[in-house]
């Protein structure tokens, strides 16, 4: 057996998901798990250099989870040889122009979405990995999660029928920072620094839909900033420039309806912090992030409307747990696996970043559904 040792700059891991997702949870965890096995007997170790603007936040990473070695120069960082990958999770409005320095560097790419902070320059990234010949990928976790992936089992398998419909509840109460702290960045709720709830997490949609149930046709969408002001990490009050709440329909292939709730200002009252219930002609299905549970025509019961009497019907008791059947790992580690795999061995890897591209492509048009109050055809999308 033979250590493939692989250098990785990660640059931008010492936010909140870089350092524990990224970095502890994946990075990390291969190494400590031996490293990514190979069908030859050999073993891919990531070996990493943490990479950012501040040196004390750096330091004080590196030494707390013993990684060797750090830099705040990222020039000198892409011309080793010895770096060989390049992963980006820094604020949106960083990223493409880093991950264009990167590719010029002949690194392969892997980063975290939006790619960039608007279509053109999504799709521009695309493109110009394509030319280089550099393998690249998109980070699109909620594929592996396990909540999603059975719910993938479930529509393989026919259990559906016909799809109907689709609905998607995400969001929580993020707090405003007056009396409690915020739970996301300050960054989040500025447009000009990127943020945006449509821009964050209409990229995650597409890939979801798309994987799962098929291609968005056309999108209509409504946002809303319900929080206006908000306090920064060091108490100061700032005006929120960007949409806190998305509420849009997407119409998919073969006359699919999904309805698709996005907030940051709500209260939760469901299983989880994302559900995604689907309708079906045979069965329906609801799926958490880790569980999904389902109800099949032939145990679907027959409440009748009449709201003169007590409801007798206990609705939530009427479904069936889809059984695990199988371990799940870190969906972030799963696919940080499968993409050292593809440069390594060339393994397929479908999620690049043209599929970044489109996630980036379904933010914008439903921005301009918003502004401009109507739908929109979202085209194919090719190079």
């Amino acid at each position: 057996m033979a250590v493939r040792n692989i250098g990785i700059i990660m640059n931008g891991v010492t936010g909140r998901m870089g350092t524990n997702q990224h970095l502890i949870r994946s990075i990390l965890a291969i190494r400590k798990q031996g490293g990514v096995a190979l069908p030859d007997g050999d073993v891919i170790m990531p070996d990493p250099i943490l990479v950012g603007r501040q040196e004390s936040k750096l330091q004080a990473l590196a030494a707390a989870h013993g990684v060797e070695r750090w830099s705040t120069d990222l020039e000198a960082c892409l011309a080793d040889p010895y770096y060989e990958i390049y992963f980006d999770s820094q604020t949106t409005v960083r990223r493409a122009e880093s991950i264009k320095q990167a590719i010029a560097a002949g690194k392969h790419i892997y980063c975290e979405k939006p790619t960039a902070v608007d279509f053109e320059g999504a799709l521009e990234l695309a493109r110009i990995a394509a030319e280089a010949g550099v393998r690249n990928g998109v980070v699109q976790d909620k594929l592996f999660l396990p909540g999603l992936l059975k719910l993938k089992r479930l529509n393989d398998s026919g259990f559906f029928g016909r799809i109907l419909s689709v609905r998607m509840e995400f969001g929580y109460w993020v707090f405003e920072g007056d009396w409690q702290q915020g739970q996301r960045p300050s960054w989040n709720y500025r447009k000009e620094d990127g943020g945006g709830i449509i821009v964050d997490m209409f990229a995650h949609w597409r890939y979801v839909l798309e994987n799962l149930f098929g291609e968005v046709k056309a999108v209509s969408c409504l946002a809303a900033t319900h929080i206006p002001k908000r306090l920064d990490e060091q108490g100061v009050p700032y005006e929120c420039t960007a949409d806190d709440a998305a509420y849009a329909i997407f119409e998919l292939e073969g006359g699919i309806i999904v309805q698709a709730n996005s907030s940051w200002a709500v209260r939760v009252d469901r299983d989880d912090l994302l559900t995604v219930t689907v309708d079906g002609t045979e069965g329906s299905a609801v799926a958490g992030l880790r569980d999904c549970k389902t109800q099949h025509r032939v145990n679907t019961p027959k409440p009748v409307w009449n709201p003169d009497i007590p409801n007798p019907f206990r609705f939530r008791d009427q479904w069936v747990e889809v059984p695990d059947n199988a371990s799940y790992d870190n969906a972030f580690k799963v696919q940080w696996e499968l993409f050292l795999k593809h440069v390594v061995i060339g393994t397929p890897f479908p999620w690049d970043l043209l599929e970044g591209a489109k996630g980036t492509q379904l933010a914008d048009l439903s921005l301009q559904s918003w502004q401009e109050r109507r739908w929109i055809d979202v085209p194919k999308l090719s190079l």
